[in-house]
């Protein structure tokens, strides 16, 4: 059995929003009030892109109408699980259950 860092990354909707940066924030809390109670253990990030024509990092959100879609990273430690699949069921579980409908993707798996 070993232990794994799992990352999760999930998009996150935002309503009546005017800046990234509002969305962005909005979002980060939103994902933490959601986490605190069960999964408080869940580091949340904002995800980042790379541009294909500058090669720059870029936030993970856009705004159209109002409305954002904001792409954050989870990462959370598995201890003692039978492979990278078992931990990546695992985290998904974990976090699926506090964030309910919010859609996530398994980006890595590390051993640790």
């Amino acid at each position: 059995m070993s232990d794994y860092l799992v990352t999760l990354e999930s998009a996150w909707i935002i309503k009546d929003v005017e800046t990234l940066d509002d969305a962005i924030g909005i979002a980060i809390s939103e994902a933490g009030k959601r986490l605190n109670p069960t999964a408080k253990f869940v580091e949340i990030e904002i995800g980042q892109l790379i541009c294909p024509l500058c090669e720059d990092e870029l936030n993970n959100a856009l705004i159209v109408a109002n409305v954002g879609l904001v792409g954050l990273i989870l990462e959370m430690k598995v201890f003692k699980a039978e492979s990278e699949e078992h931990a990546s069921r695992i985290a998904k579980s974990v976090v699926g259950k506090a964030l309910r409908d919010v859609p996530l993707k398994v980006v890595e798996i590390k051993e640790i």
